[in-house]
């Protein structure tokens, strides 16, 4: 039975009942929504909130560069974008036009000193600080959220998503590990009949991907026993960070991934035979898809 995760208890509280453990990030891993979530929900109100229209075009170019084609791919929002609006401000094109990229510091020193970089934390900020760069910022989030409650529907999950959390089922405790907001994993997740087949669902109110997986699933299980999968650097460092195995769904390549997880890796991994040369293999290919820099930085 699915727990929610309402609470940093909940992480904590997580029972094992299997000899393995599997942590399942969402956006762009198990559902294809990242391509549709930026583009369409993230990209328009932070243009509109951060007064970025002079420069809209190389807005939009950065922030696709960042949130989906780079090695910052699947980042926490706030991590991300500030991560554009510097990789902004440092683009010719911008200069020339003498347009001036908002520094958001009060936003910066937030996120340096905040673990749980989600809504709820930043609205609690905003409202006892009264800091300007946090209440933008929030205007621009809570947008977003109205933004994918509207848009994102009817996404289903990746093929071979269900039957690999269906192969999962008694042999493995499974999680879902993300930096998407609660609610939205509570939603998507329970939309297409997937919240059945995972013990809980932990969003960025949480904290980080390293902390859930921490929390939950560290002392709990052998290293070699706890999978995560996922869809961006930030899961392989997640997984790292404990000793724990990262098996990743190549961007681009989803589908392809999904087949060989249910084909091959699921048995590696259950009988002890996924570490080693079958996981350098995976990681050397997942590592050479995404770019540190972008192309115009090279140009410029």
């Amino acid at each position: 039975m699915t727990a929610s995760a309402d609470s940093h208890d909940a992480l904590g509280g997580f029972v094992r009942r299997s000899e393995f453990f599997v942590g399942i990030d969402s956006d762009g891993c198990a559902f294809d929504t990242m391509e549709v979530k930026h583009k369409e929900c993230f990209i328009p109100p932070f243009i509109k909130h951060f007064r970025l229209a002079a420069v809209a075009k190389y807005a939009r170019e950065t922030c696709e560069f960042v949130n989906l084609y780079s090695k910052d791919r699947g980042a926490n929002r706030f991590v991300a974008y500030l991560k554009a609006l510097d990789l902004l401000a440092q683009r010719p094109e911008v200069a020339r036009r003498g347009v001036s990229i908002p520094r958001v510091e009060g936003l910066r020193a937030w996120v340096a000193r905040e673990s749980k970089l989600g809504n709820p934390a930043l609205k609690a900020e905003a409202e006892a600080t009264g800091n300007a760069d946090l209440k933008r910022t929030l205007a621009w989030s809570e947008e977003v959220n109205r933004n994918v409650a509207e848009i994102v529907q009817e996404v289903p999950p990746f093929p071979l998503v269900r039957e690999s959390l269906q192969r999962l089922q008694g042999v493995a405790d499974v999680m879902v590990v993300s930096a998407t907001p609660g609610e939205a994993l509570e939603r998507e997740w329970t939309e297409h009949g997937l919240k059945p087949l995972v013990s809980l669902i932990a969003g960025q109110e949480l904290g980080t991907k390293q902390e859930h997986l921490k929390r939950a699933a560290v002392g709990k299980y052998p290293a070699d026993r706890i999978l995560m999968v996922g869809d961006a650097p930030g899961d392989r460092r997640a997984a790292e960070a404990h000793g724990a195995l990262f098996y990743p769904i190549l961007p681009g390549r989803e589908e392809e991934s999904w087949q060989r997880f249910y084909d091959e890796a699921i048995d590696r991994f259950l009988a002890g035979r996924y570490a080693g040369s079958y996981a350098d293999r995976l990681i050397a290919e997942f590592e050479s898809l995404l770019p540190e820099r972008p192309s115009w930085s090279a140009a410029g």
